[in-house]
């Protein structure tokens, strides 16, 4: 038999049993189409941090909070330890640094503008926090000196904020009152759209000294500060090192309550982050493959046993072991091709939808593709050799006698 007298005859064979055949493949479908779904939204997860740190520019420092102490009172350390509104007005001082954005310091409110009302997250934050996120006004302005000196109640919107409360109004909002916990602020400015990942565009900031009076927030978690030049931030982190140390009273010999990373390093740590949960994903689906492999691996075996007689008969009219064997085995090979065919073509669509309904990125490339289809051909031949060889040593007398 020649090769596409091969493909022939085991299309003839699936067709024959449809049904069976379709849910054999459906092991191979799920598996092949996660993989595929997986690695595209963690390829357009990583693609989309590493966008949206790099359009921060290159002179970014992340300063973080945390207790060295991993005891019964490591968290009440955590909490001690934490950084101070001090400590951020200190640091903004430094001559190496062009701008501070505290994180932490926020909080849940509500927040309404006549019948519109919902929850949103508040953050207190410094007037040069647009330099370091690369924030853009769509309207109005920064705060002013004076306005974070005497704690003004002043606020800007992010973009679907605005939307949401001024019911998609794209007029000027500058000078419109909202309430945040029933006391009234004047947005005196609304950011331009952010595309990103880790973004709602849907957070209200105030200054600092309005968040510390207002919600009695204190202490802060995260920093991230821009230097004032990329060849500083070197100096700039050794000088923010140095300040806090000074601040938390640490000599030079005890451990840090606060660790930096740079642009670099925060990115290597997001995108291991992002790594480790991709492969964790790949390996449920790599399960779910497998188990695709036993299903047709149980199934081709019940199909040499309804078709002993079959067997038999051939092997009367001349059909060698070598014939047999790769017949069944072709048949295990195309439905894993055609499972892992459909299986491409459900996974790249279930990334496309989530790109659409849930706001996620998504990156499709042919490797990935290529590798699930070769693991699915990979399946096919493994789980199908068994059952062909149990076929090819059916003896011709005892499969021609099978009732």
């Amino acid at each position: 038999m020649n090769v596409m007298e091969i493909v022939r005859v085991s299309l003839a064979s699936l067709t024959a049993n449809k049904l069976r055949s379709l849910l054999t493949m459906l092991g191979i479908i799920i598996g092949v189409g996660a993989v595929i779904a997986i690695v595209a939204i963690g390829k357009g997860s990583t693609a989309s941090i590493e966008k949206e740190i790099k359009s921060m520019g290159n002179n970014v420092i992340f300063v973080y909070s945390y207790a060295p102490d991993y005891s019964e009172n490591g968290r009440n350390s955590y909490e001690a330890n934490r950084m101070t509104l001090d400590d951020v007005q200190r640091i903004e001082k430094l001559d190496t640094v062009a701008g501070v954005a505290p994180k932490g310091a926020s909080a849940s409110a509500k927040v309404a503008r006549g019948p519109q009302h919902y929850d949103i997250q508040v953050e207190g934050t410094l007037k040069r926090f647009d330099r370091v996120f690369g924030f853009k006004f769509a309207q109005g302005r920064n705060f002013t000196q004076y306005e974070m000196q005497h704690g003004m109640n002043v606020v800007i919107l992010e973009s679907e904020a605005a939307k949401r409360l001024f019911s998609g109004d794209k007029g000027n909002l500058i000078g419109q009152t909202i309430q945040i916990n029933r006391i009234p602020y004047a947005v005196i400015g609304v950011l331009e759209k952010l595309e990103g990942f880790t973004t709602q565009n849907d957070q209200a900031y105030i200054p600092i000294t309005t968040m510390k009076n207002r919600f009695g927030a204190k202490r802060i978690d995260t920093m991230v500060i821009s230097a004032k030049t990329p060849e500083l931030i070197d100096k700039a982190s050794a000088d923010i090192g140095e300040s806090l140390r000074v601040q938390h009273n640490l000599k030079p010999s005890d451990a840090r309550n606060f660790r930096i990373e740079t642009q670099k390093e925060y990115l290597e740590s997001a995108q291991g982050v992002n790594r480790i949960m991709t492969n964790l994903l790949q390996g449920v689906a790599a399960i779910s493959l497998f188990i695709g492999g036993v299903g047709i691996m149980n199934i081709m075996i019940v199909s040499v046993t309804e078709r002993t007689r079959e067997i038999g008969i051939r092997k009367a009219i001349g059909a060698g072991r070598g014939h047999i064997m790769t017949q069944f085995l072709a048949e295990a090979v195309i439905l894993s091709m055609l499972g892992g065919v459909i299986g491409i073509l459900f996974g790249i669509g279930a990334a496309v939808l989530l790109e659409k309904f849930a706001s996620l990125p998504i990156v499709i490339s042919l490797p990935p593709i290529l590798l699930s289809f070769l693991s699915a051909v990979g399946i096919g031949i493994l789980f199908g050799v068994y059952p062909a060889y149990k076929a090819s040593r059916l003896k011709p007398i005892d499969a021609l006698s099978y009732e």
